[in-house]
């Protein structure tokens, strides 16, 4: 195998508050080799947006690291500031965020954010550029890209927004890119050409890709591993194929079992869908050993006192007691 493209290694990220300090993100290690699709999913709190922020220096104050690493193509990054960190954000990483009024200036039209970021980052000339953005514009389907590319951020659609904010991402040809829920706003057409995008960006480029989102029907169609979150750790993470058909740790399952199945030939069955009991705790009320252990099936008595560590349960790590 290659060496990894991004590497974690026991990623802490923490919110001092009057109160004591809130840990959001828990001894995360994951890596992504050049060429792969890694899918982050889990709920809403996860922590699985916040790694990502974590990864490309953007957490908001008073949010820190404060410990583990980041190593991108083997160069540590976590501990780069200002000037440095700018260099390599856009250039070496492309962002996707969730919202894209977030990452658009309404001031200038999309051609002047594209270009000049291409102007910056690449040695190509002002027309050259422009060239490339109308191609990137064509490449995520915006339609007459010839001409929209004079148009201003509030002349487009939501969805449209987010289709200029994926060309913005891939400008510079980053070598990763991280896409926070990047078919949430689309309608299932469009889904499926970013998709598609994405996977074509990863094999014909080598570009290794960060996948956060909730959709499990998009890592199914996009992922080549998935790495399932749960109160800021990760639980399970192996093949996309092996954590959705023979998932091991409970909360994976749980997850699983939530999901309607359509069957061959539309054939009905009336199946009862999983559900998990309980909610996922807040940062101030994570409980000893296992964070999942209240809302647990099968919780040991060692569940509540002791924090499982990752074991290989086939080609999957899961951190579970079933398994240690």
């Amino acid at each position: 195998m290659s060496a990894p493209l991004l590497e974690v290694r026991g990623l802490r990220v923490e919110f001092p508050t009057r109160r004591g300090t809130l840990v959001a993100v828990d001894g995360v290690s994951f890596a992504i080799a050049p060429g792969e699709v890694l899918g982050v999913v889990g709920e809403s709190g996860a922590g699985k947006s916040l790694t990502g922020l974590a990864i490309i220096g953007l957490l908001e104050p008073p949010g820190r690291i404060a410990a583990g690493e980041v190593r991108l193509e083997g160069e540590r990054i976590d501990n780069l500031r200002g000037e440095a960190l700018r260099r390599i954000r856009g250039r070496r990483i492309g962002v996707i965020f969730q919202d894209p009024l977030t990452s658009l200036n309404p001031l200038y039209t999309i051609g002047r954010q594209l270009t000049e970021t291409i102007l910056t980052h690449l040695p190509v000339s002002a027309s050259e550029a422009r060239e490339r953005a109308i191609g990137l514009l064509r490449d995520v389907g915006i339609p007459a890209p010839e001409v929209r590319i004079d148009h201003y951020p509030h002349q487009f659609s939501g969805g449209m927004r987010q289709r200029v904010v994926i060309a913005l991402a891939l400008c510079a040809e980053p070598r990763l890119v991280i896409a926070d829920e990047p078919t949430t706003a689309l309608d299932v057409s469009i889904q499926a050409q970013i998709i598609q995008l994405l996977k074509r960006l990863a094999r014909e480029r080598g570009t290794a890709v960060m996948l956060i989102t909730h959709d499990m029907g998009v890592i199914a169609e996009t992922a080549d591993r998935v790495a399932v979150m749960y109160a800021g750790r990760i639980v399970e993470i192996g093949p996309v194929r092996e954590v959705i058909h023979a998932p091991r740790h409970p909360y994976t399952a749980g997850l699983m079992g939530s999901i309607p199945k359509i069957r061959a030939g539309g054939a009905r069955r009336r199946e009862r869908l999983v559900q998990i009991e309980g909610a996922m705790p807040r940062l101030t009320a994570i409980p000893p050993g296992c964070a999942f252990n209240p809302r647990c099936p099968k919780r040991l008595d060692r569940c509540l006192v002791e924090r499982p560590v990752p074991v290989a349960s086939g080609a999957n790590e899961v951190a579970c007691w079933l398994y240690g």
